[in-house]
C-alpha cells in the first residue's frame, strides 16, 4: 500500500474512532480524532503533489497554498482544517473541559466531508 492510500486509510480509521468518544460524552477525545482524520487526508493531499511536512502548522499553511489558494478546493475547506487544529489545541491542552457536544458533533461532519472531498480529488472513491 502506498503511503497517500495508507494515510486516507488512517484517516478514515480515525473518523470511525471518533464516534465512540462521541457517543460516550468525550467530545475532547472526538475533536481530536475528527481533526487527525483532515491532518491525514492533507497529508495524502501534499503528498500526491510530492510534498511532505512534518510539523501541524506547516501541513495547515501547504494545504492552504497548494490547494485552497489555487481553487482546487473551497476557501472554506481551509478555514475547517485551522478551526479544527484550534479546537484540537483547546481539547488537548486545556485543563476543563472546552468542546461540548455539538461543536464535536459539529466537528465531525466537517471532518467526514472534508475526507471525502480529498478521496474523490484523489480518486480513492
Amino acid at each position: 500500500m502506498n503511503e497517500i492510500s495508507s494515510l486516507i486509510k488512517r484517516a478514515e480509521r480515525y473518523l470511525l474512532s471518533a464516534k465512540l468518544p462521541l457517543e460516550e460524552g468525550d467530545y475532547e477525545s472526538s475533536v481530536s480524532r475528527s481533526y487527525y482524520a483532515m491532518f491525514f487526508a492533507s497529508q495524502a493531499a501534499l503528498l500526491s503533489r510530492h510534498l511532505s511536512y512534518s510539523s501541524h502548522k506547516m501541513v495547515i499553511s501547504a494545504f492552504g497554498e497548494n490547494f485552497t489558494k489555487t481553487g482546487i478546493f473551497p476557501k472554506e475547506m481551509g478555514r475547517e482544517l485551522n478551526r479544527a487544529f484550534d479546537k484540537r489545541q483547546l481539547s488537548d491542552y486545556n485543563f476543563t473541559f472546552v468542546i461540548d457536544k455539538s461543536e464535536a458533533e459539529q466537528l465531525l461532519k466537517e471532518g467526514e466531508k472534508f475526507v471525502s472531498k480529498i478521496e474523490v480529488f484523489l480518486n480513492i472513491k
